[in-house]
């Protein structure tokens, strides 16, 4: 493995780390499309810059960039309050026009210099080795590497000096502004912290990984776990993991690697989505089936209880009976009553059926809901 492949999966891993802490509480906050709408805005505030400045590298770049991420916030908290759009709608309103300024003026005044659309979108994490950070004559390392873990430390630092007030202020908000807290200046502390995540990892991954990165491995811990703190170990081993499987099949079938990384971090999601113990489809179809199953065993228990002691017991207690009187098949019936005789509900004497003790006192229990 060369130096370079080396240098591009740690920026990567980084890049995910730094992309999944303020994630979370976007996932959380149900504020995925805010990170969108920052990532994608911020061009204009590079654009600007770089009118101004003349100089790609300039760190004005991304102050404004950081800028214009946080007037897309306060845009968006503008049109809101106005009770005539719905928050999902401004941020359709908001990033659209800012963004597409930005890709204009890119088209219009700056075709000539490494500054275009593509690099914009997917952004060139290949090319990302060889544009080093020097310093007192030593070499650092690449300037995105550098950048991403100083994005990484700011969101590490600002979440374990403020992680009870973010929590608060997250779930609570009303009760974090009793207690004397500020969940306005929490909510733009954690946007200027999105918008300066974004920043940083724009040069080198992209608009589109850094929307993957900041809400895929979130969403994919929040099926998997309750708990905020293993929740925010889960997004960021997720969000490495994914990107660094997303750069091994770019590499294996020569294609993007913003793109398979993107493309990793959305498998993810989907394995989580389908076999997630506790919210996966899988585990919601097998509760449901088992509900299914013990509801109509009360029932069935519920039924011979009532016909028990009774001159048609003995034809109500049948399996033919059974079937027609619950509409089952007979594979479904077979299966409900060796399902009672497991649980020692009930007993089968010839084609009858028959409660125990313990079938007695759940179908009462049953009845007397």
């Amino acid at each position: 493995m060369s130096p370079a492949q080396v240098e591009i999966q740690l920026i990567a891993a980084v890049t995910a780390a730094a992309c999944a802490l303020p994630g979370v509480f976007l996932v959380l906050r149900r504020m995925a499309m805010m990170s969108d709408a920052i990532s994608h805005s911020i061009l204009l505030g590079i654009v600007l810059a770089f009118f101004a400045t003349g100089d790609l590298t300039s760190p004005l770049l991304l102050v404004a960039a950081a800028a214009t991420g946080l007037v897309t916030v306060a845009l968006v908290e503008l049109l809101g309050r106005t009770r005539l759009l719905k928050k999902d709608a401004a941020i359709g309103l908001v990033f659209p026009v800012l963004f597409s300024a930005g890709v204009i003026l890119i088209a219009r005044y700056a075709g000539d210099v490494h500054l275009d659309t593509d690099s914009v979108l997917l952004g060139e994490l290949a090319f990302a080795p060889f544009n080093r950070f020097e310093m007192f004559g030593i070499d650092w390392g690449p300037v995105s590497l550098v950048v991403m873990i100083g994005a990484l430390l700011a969101n590490a630092v600002f979440l374990l000096f403020f992680y009870k007030e973010m929590k608060l202020s997250t779930f609570d908000p009303e009760l974090a502004a009793a207690l004397g807290f500020s969940p306005v200046f929490f909510h733009y502390t954690h946007m200027g912290l999105v918008s300066v995540t974004a920043v940083s990892a724009f040069d080198a991954v992209g608009s589109v990984l850094v929307v993957a990165l900041m809400i895929g491995p979130p969403a994919t811990a929040y099926l998997l776990t309750d708990r905020l703190p293993a929740m925010i170990s889960l997004s960021v081993g997720i969000g490495v993991a994914s990107s660094l499987a997303g750069y091994w099949l770019a590499h294996s079938i020569d294609a993007s690697i913003a793109g398979s990384m993107a493309f990793m971090t959305g498998v993810a999601f989907l394995l989580a989505f389908f076999f997630a113990p506790g919210r996966g489809l899988a585990a919601i179809s097998r509760r449901r089936r088992r509900q299914r199953l013990d509801f109509a065993g009360q029932m069935l228990a519920v039924h011979l209880l009532q016909h028990e002691g009774c001159p048609d017991e003995r034809y109500e207690s049948s399996m033919a009976q059974l079937e027609e009187h619950f509409r089952w098949d007979r594979g479904f019936a077979q299966q409900i009553v060796r399902i009672g005789m497991k649980r020692e509900l009930m007993v089968q004497q010839e084609d009858c059926l028959q409660l125990t003790d313990s079938g007695r006192v759940l179908a009462r229990a049953v009845v007397e809901r």
